[in-house]
């Protein structure tokens, strides 16, 4: 085959899978939103069972479900036969998989998940077979033929049965209101959970990690703080611990320039006033974009009495993985 061959038969796949895909909306009907019905009143689990490439889809649906609200897993039918239906209980609803809706291990579970009294939702090819017949809702995936031209291996088919399972994943998402935070407690080690979860609080620096001085010491004093503490800035804070301003390395550059007496200058006389703050509450990526657009690398953490509670350096963030 030539590069020109390769292409044509890459572009025939991808083409014969998208119409495939597209004649699926007569799919999304009754028994659509009958399963959607029987998942959202589960009380337990949504087992989902598939053999072959039907069970790897399988897997990957019932992963889609449980990051998106649905708790559910995937349960291999022939080991299923073999020990594994324990794992199912009389609380929970099972999807069976199969593209011919005859597959031997699937239809053998059959009268087990009838005896337990569970609902059934298939998904199969064959609105006719035995495992959409005795379903109490059957998902139509079927396809006028595969992408490989011998008809043989599940291409399309698999394909329209994955489409199918997120359709049913997203509208149990929306209807149960499963928000980005939710997600994210499901993805609590990847980079989305934790912008979506990890807060100021989480990694300020607090306590004696803070640097903060009184605006009657000497100058002096605060740039010997601000080196002990790492953060090119230092707090300035009343005797009641209230924020009165900051000062910061780009102010040591100003002083510098307007040739005040290090020795004898206070901190009352060279701090910037109406310092920019943030509530440990806010989430650090949110900080991250203050930063920025601030054009600053570290953020006072403040209480709802304007205390200062503690520091949060852009290096934090980075660190945290957040970006």
């Amino acid at each position: 085959m030539s590069t020109s061959d390769f292409i044509k038969s890459g572009l025939r796949t991808v083409e014969m899978e998208a119409l495939a895909v597209s004649a699926m909306t007569p799919g999304i009907n009754g028994d659509f939103s009958l399963a959607c019905q029987i998942i959202l009143a589960c009380e337990g689990r949504v087992v989902v069972t598939g053999m072959g490439k039907s069970g790897h889809i399988g897997n990957k649906i019932a992963s889609t479900l449980a990051s998106t609200g649905t708790p559910a897993f995937f349960v291999h039918p022939g080991e299923a036969s073999h020990g594994d239906l324990g794992m199912i209980t009389k609380s929970d609803a099972v999807i069976a998989i199969s593209n011919s809706g005859k597959t031997t291990e699937v239809v053998t579970l059959l009268p087990l998940i009838k005896r337990l009294g569970i609902p059934l939702i298939s998904m199969t090819g064959d609105t006719e077979s035995l495992l959409s017949q005795t379903a109490d809702a059957n998902l139509d995936v079927s396809v006028s033929s595969e992408a490989c031209p011998l008809n043989l291996a599940p291409t399309t088919s698999t394909t329209v049965t994955l489409v199918m399972g997120d359709a049913l994943a997203i509208a149990l998402l929306e209807s149960r209101g499963f928000s980005a935070e939710d997600f994210a407690f499901s993805h609590p080690g990847g980079t989305l959970g934790r912008k979506l979860l990890l807060r100021v609080g989480d990694i300020m620096h607090k306590d004696a990690e803070m640097p903060r001085v009184a605006p009657d010491q000497p100058l002096l004093h605060a740039l010997l703080e601000m080196t002990q503490k790492g953060f090119g800035m230092t707090t300035v804070v009343a005797d009641d611990n209230r924020l009165l301003g900051v000062f910061t390395d780009g102010d040591l550059r100003r002083v510098i320039d307007q040739k005040i007496d290090l020795s004898n200058a206070l901190m009352a006389d060279v701090m910037s006033s109406n310092p920019r703050t943030i509530s440990r509450d806010i989430l650090a990526v949110e900080a991250l974009t203050i930063m920025e657009k601030s054009a600053i690398t570290a953020l006072i953490v403040e209480d709802d009495r304007h205390r200062p509670i503690g520091v949060l350096h852009m290096h934090d963030i980075l660190r945290a993985g957040v970006v």
